[in-house]
């Protein structure tokens, strides 16, 4: 057996021995169904911030963000935005929830939409959502965990085995420790997936030669290697390789599948609408069971800015994409070689669809020296997949559990029979993923692109809850639902559900399925609120509203204040993810010009980037800070028994 196998065993069979600790730790002090649930309220707000910034980032992070820069480049690297748009929905959904949550007892977002709009459409519509992020999410980073182990070990460990064997572990942790167990093992993980991101991207930057080197081959790129996408043909600002360059502010194609845009994908509009569907993740009703087991909303904020915002988005902008482009330099493209002005051959030729192979090329090539530190850097990598795979398994289990048998299989049914059905239906949910991950890919591949667009057509449902009280019951259901359709016929499931009969593609206009949904989902929304003004349950809405103003209130309040952050998130996102971000293709150096005309030292697009990464971070510290909408209540927040409802 190589030796880095051997150390691959090792520290993998220390890390399971970690996640078994605390599966059992956390299985002793789990006494009640809050206990197993939502950790008894008690989610320290450092925990949750670690914990959630490893859910919401690492297993995307670490594996595909650098794999897709590889092969798309500069114009995908906006998608790393993904890290101020996934904070920003936070800032405006999660606090409000957690009042709610501590006020009336929820354990599961369709337990407050129950009790808010008095009907229960809305709560078996967010189970389904709920499922929609943990089967296909459970197959896919699970199978992405045995894909990486297998790979590593040269087809030693089979990617099934791997897999099932890895998952096991996950299974165990979930159901024995429940909340408890989950957040405190995805510290652990995200610490690790930050030290192994961070290294990754040290040690490309260093194969390669310094920044210096790496910009001056990437210099050379532009001027010789159109990329996968060719040339944008005149759109965002002139004729560049789509590696460099955003593709123009929107093309009017068909949609991928059916016709290809001109240079690439990732216009502006595309991202934009890319990060709505971004900011699904935190308005996921798995995510809202986060909100309800935290201690205090101090970790919302210390996620939004810290976690999310600043150390996940220098992940994405910086370390990520210096993986991916590196990798050009170090062999992985083959016109490269051709042209004879790379660095090394180290790294093997990647072709497409290959992508994802990247990371798991350069552990290999560091354990070609170091072979324990392949086994360690592997682990980094199973953590970041693990961290959210294990959330989204517990959570869909557990709503399930609360939404579905105790609202209406058992609804007496004790502590010691809700915590047996929750290992149950987690169980069920875990057998699920991992069938669709060994017996059908493509399935779960479509179901898991429709997860963030289908969460993200919760908003409306969510704003009213927490802002809005004149939207009833009715238009937030029909709105949803007409969303959801729209979502699905811009999805490849659209496709398949038709027999490739409809005359788009995935994501027609270069515009996400998530924008589209919206698009029908708030028209359906106003209108059928309007229709509906008269609804006699207003006032049992304004009684939740009224709790919310009380404690959500911030202490000053400051004049313009309001009109101020809407002005700055409304320019941050025309410059950073909007139509004004193809400025960035050219303002600091023309892409086609040589090394001498980046004016950075850098590629312009790159440069443009970073900077409004930096003010997006300030932006998310603006409205969680300084605008109280993630800060901790001046008073403590009154409660009804735990679980009970209003």
């Amino acid at each position: 057996m190589p030796e880095s196998v051997s150390w691959l065993i090792v520290f993998v069979m220390l890390y399971w021995a970690f996640c078994f600790f605390w599966g059992i730790r956390a299985l002793r002090r789990a006494h009640t169904a809050s206990d197993f649930f939502i950790y008894s309220r008690n989610l320290s707000p450092w925990v949750f911030a670690l914990a959630a910034t490893g859910v919401c980032f690492g297993g995307w992070a670490f594996i595909g963000h650098p794999g897709l820069i590889f092969r798309d480049g500069f114009q995908y690297v906006n998608a790393s935005f993904f890290a101020i748009a996934v904070p920003l929905a936070g800032v405006v959904l999660l606090k409000r929830q957690w009042i709610l949550g501590q006020r009336f007892g929820y354990m599961t977002a369709g337990e407050m939409f129950a009790d808010y709009f008095g009907g229960h459409g809305l709560r078996l519509i967010s189970v389904g959502i709920a499922l929609l992020f943990g089967v296909p999410f459970v197959g896919i980073f699970f199978s992405a965990s045995g894909f990486l182990v297998s790979h590593l070990s040269g087809g030693l460990i089979t990617h099934d085995y791997a897999m099932w064997a890895l998952s096991a572990f996950v299974l165990f942790y979930a159901v024995t420790g429940g909340m408890q167990a989950v957040a405190k093992i995805a510290v652990v993980q995200c610490v690790l997936f930050l030290i192994g991101a961070v290294a990754l991207g040290f040690y490309a930057l260093d194969t390669v030669g310094g920044f210096d080197a790496l910009n001056t081959g990437l210099a050379k790129m532009a001027l010789n290697v159109p990329g996968l996408w060719g040339t944008t043909n005149g759109a965002g600002g002139g004729n560049y390789s789509g590696f460099f360059a955003i593709p123009g502010v929107i093309q009017f194609t068909a949609g991928l599948g059916v016709e290809a845009p001109d240079g690439g994908p990732w216009t502006a509009v595309m991202v934009l609408s890319f990060m709505m569907a971004a900011m699904g993740l935190q308005a996921s009703p798995s995510f809202s069971m986060w909100g309800f087991a935290s201690k205090s909303p101090r970790g919302f904020a210390i996620q939004q800015v810290w976690g999310g915002a600043a150390c996940a988005g220098a992940i994405m902008l910086i370390f990520a994409t210096i993986i991916g482009v590196s990798a050009h330099l170090l062999g992985a493209n083959a016109d490269v070689n051709e042209a004879g002005f790379g660095v090394s051959t180290a790294l093997p030729v990647l072709s497409d669809g290959q992508q994802n192979q990247l990371v798991a090329n350069y552990i290999l090539l560091i354990g070609e020296r170091f072979p324990w530190l392949l086994g360690f850097l592997a682990v980094c990598a199973i953590a970041a997949l693990q961290v959210t795979g294990a959330a989204f398994l517990f959570t869909a289990g557990g709503i399930v559990t609360r939404d579905i048998f105790v609202r209406y299989v058992q609804p007496d049914a004790d502590d010691r029979r809700q915590m047996l059905a929750g290992r149950i239906c987690t169980g069920l949910v875990f057998l699920a993923g991992m069938l669709l991950a060994t017996y059908s890919t493509d399935s779960m591949v479509i179901f898991a692109g429709l997860a963030l667009a289908c969460a993200f057509q919760l908003w409306p449902t969510l704003l009213a809850v927490t802002w809005f009280p004149w939207i009833t019951r009715q238009a937030a259901t029909l709105g949803l639902i007409a969303g959801l359709i729209a979502v699905g016929m811009t999805e490849l499931l659209g496709q398949k559900v038709t027999g490739q009969a409809l005359p788009w593609g995935r994501w027609p206009w270069t515009i996400h399925s998530a924008a589209w949904g919206m698009f029908f989902n708030v028209i359906v929304c106003l209108l059928v609120s309007a229709l509906t003004r008269l609804d006699p349950a207003r006032a049992h809405r304004e009684g939740f509203h009224a709790v919310v103003k009380e404690f959500a209130a911030p202490v000053i309040r400051r004049r313009w204040s309001s009109a101020v952050a809407a002005i700055i998130v409304m320019v941050w996102l025309f410059f950073a993810v909007g139509p004004g971000s193809v400025i960035g293709n050219f303002l600091f150096g023309e892409p086609l010009g040589d090394y001498a005309a980046w004016h950075l030292g850098m590629p312009s697009i790159w440069a443009w980037q970073i900077i409004w990464w930096a003010l997006g971070v300030g932006m998310i510290w603006y409205l969680a800070d300084r605008m109280e909408m993630s800060t901790a209540p001046q008073k403590d927040v009154t409660k009804f028994s735990d679980g009970s409802g209003r």
